[in-house]
């Protein structure tokens, strides 16, 4: 959680984030604390909250405009590797969307897919923050559910330009057919928010 450092003294024992529930293997449902990387699909946890608990909790969730997304997944998978990204960002980037897509990686995958029901279009958020706007979004879902907001720290960040930099022809258009439904879903261009 990108504020942890800071809101921590304001949760409850009960109160569960990433790490405790992955590292420190708080996850109340093991089947769910087996995919190890907490990212799991709104969809799947839903069966385990049963249809009328799911309902009543206010669901919300962060997404970023594909193109920028997508830049900081190839920073990401090559951090430790040098400056292999900032030397051939274009090379490295071709390689992750044509060369070897790694289509089982989940950040490599639409964010609409954690998000959508099981027809695969309707979203099951309540509501719907944008990294473009976090402390935005943030103080605004914090204002909803009652509780005081606080400043978020830059967590697990990458090392990247401006997102419109690394692109080619090529690339705008890999990435527009890869992720064309969190494009339209979720209301991103290239140039940015439509």
């Amino acid at each position: 959680m990108p504020c942890a450092r800071r809101c921590a003294s304001r949760w409850g024992r009960e109160d569960l984030e990433q790490v405790g529930l992955f590292v420190n293997k708080r996850f109340p449902w093991p089947a769910l604390a087996a995919i190890q990387h907490g990212h799991f699909a709104l969809r799947e946890l839903r069966p385990y909250l049963g249809d009328a608990l799911f309902d009543a909790y206010f669901k919300f969730a962060f997404v970023r405009n594909p193109f920028d997304r997508f830049v900081s997944y190839c920073a990401f998978m090559l951090r430790g590797g040098g400056d292999v990204f900032e030397q051939r960002p274009r090379e490295a980037m071709h390689h992750f969307l044509f060369g070897d897509p790694p289509e089982r990686h989940i950040l490599f995958q639409p964010q609409s897919n954690l998000l959508v029901g099981d027809d695969g279009t309707t979203l099951l958020t309540d509501h719907v923050g944008r990294v473009e706007d976090m402390q935005g979004s943030y103080d605004g879902i914090c204002a909803h559910i009652g509780i005081a907001s606080c400043a978020l720290d830059r967590v697990n960040g990458t090392r990247h330009n401006a997102y419109h930099r690394y692109y080619d022809r090529q690339l705008i258009d890999g990435v527009s057919a890869r992720y064309a439904q969190d494009l339209e879903l979720f209301g991103y261009t290239f140039e940015g928010l439509r």
